[in-house]
């Protein structure tokens, strides 16, 4: 398997994409240098041309203009197979009448690997993703974590400089989603490649990413590592598509404020000096454990919460009229 000075870099340059003659572009003059290693995500919501991207990257789809760099080499007109991508999908796309260890050695063998090299490298793959032993089962004979594991083997078993993930993790269920986050992660520490994952899932993407592209209306809206986004969003919509937000107007700006900044006091003259307020009514209390989430509805209309930890002073329940307050050093003030 490759190490980790091997991920490729890709470099995408005003990148373009039309379908027939509609005026919005799915994609509209992106750019985004994605360094050799680099774990990064494509976030946003559904049409945000963040999948669109993905497909141009491994040459599914062919731009309308722009270029896109491996390493430097222009690779636009380079044939999808002759990219050296692994690619793994949202729904495996295993071949259902082979076994694992067929499934994960189709690339070496599209690849004339010599056999015994080959039963090497599927040997390699299928520890990597904890699945030995499982070599002759066939894919309905899998869990749906077992069979995207094998879907993660294949796309790395060839030792591709670029692993791309389309969703990869969209069709399991919640618990299931979180180990094979970790999986995911493992891999990338350990194999050292370009890791370029795809999700509209914010949880996700916090999770695993060195940084995170945020797409909207077919444009990058902000990049940054994921502590960056959520502590400094640049926008309103980063703000509020990041992590949960406060958001208060002041003309053409919001004062954002993370819930876990926010403070709720029973009046006035419980708020320590020098902070900001804001009346609230709380609608909802929540108890998560370690912590308390407490839903605010403002006077002008508009709605928050605030995360508290256990044994704070947070003894109100819905109905009660309180006062948010924060610091100022906790607020964010961005363009809406």
């Amino acid at each position: 398997m490759r190490t980790a000075a091997e991920g490729g870099r890709v470099e995408i340059i005003d990148l373009v994409k039309r379908y027939g003659s509609s005026d919005a572009p799915a994609v509209d003059h992106i750019d985004l240098d994605i360094q050799p290693g680099e774990f990064i995500t494509l976030l946003g919501p559904s049409g945000s041309g963040k999948t669109t991207t993905l497909n141009m990257i491994v040459g599914f789809t062919e731009p309308t203009s722009g270029a896109i760099r491996l390493n430097g080499k222009d690779i636009v007109r380079t044939p999808p197979h002759r990219r050296n991508f692994g690619m793994v999908f949202q729904n495996y796309a295993l071949f259902p009448h082979l076994t694992v260890a067929q499934n994960i050695a189709f690339p070496l063998r599209e690849r004339k690997v010599p056999a015994a090299e080959t039963a090497k490298l599927v040997g390699q793959a299928l520890e990597l993703v904890d699945l030995g032993g499982m070599d002759d089962r066939r894919p309905h004979e899998l869990s749906g974590g077992q069979q995207q594991r094998v879907a993660l083997a294949r796309a790395v078993v060839f030792s591709p400089s670029v692993l791309l993930l389309d969703e990869p993790l969209s069709a399991l269920d919640r618990k299931l989603r979180q180990s094979l986050q970790r999986e995911i992660k493992r891999l990338h520490q350990e194999l050292g490649l370009t890791f370029v994952f795809v999700t509209h899932d914010q949880d996700e993407a916090m999770t695993l990413s060195d940084r995170i592209a945020i797409f909207n209306h077919g444009r990058i809206v902000a990049v940054g590592t994921p502590a960056d986004l959520y502590h400094r969003p640049t926008t309103e919509f980063v703000a509020r598509f990041l992590g949960e937000s406060n958001v208060f107007r002041q003309t053409d700006k919001a004062l954002i404020v993370r819930p876990e900044r926010l403070h709720v006091a029973p009046d006035e003259a419980s708020v320590p000096a020098g902070d900001q307020t804001a009346a609230a009514t709380v609608t909802d209390v929540s108890f998560y454990g370690t912590y308390y989430r407490i839903e605010l509805a403002y006077a002008d209309e508009s709605v928050g919460c605030a995360v508290l930890p256990v044994g704070a002073p947070a003894a109100v329940g819905p109905g009660a009229r309180v006062v948010a307050h924060w610091r100022p050093e906790d607020q964010v003030l961005v363009s809406e």
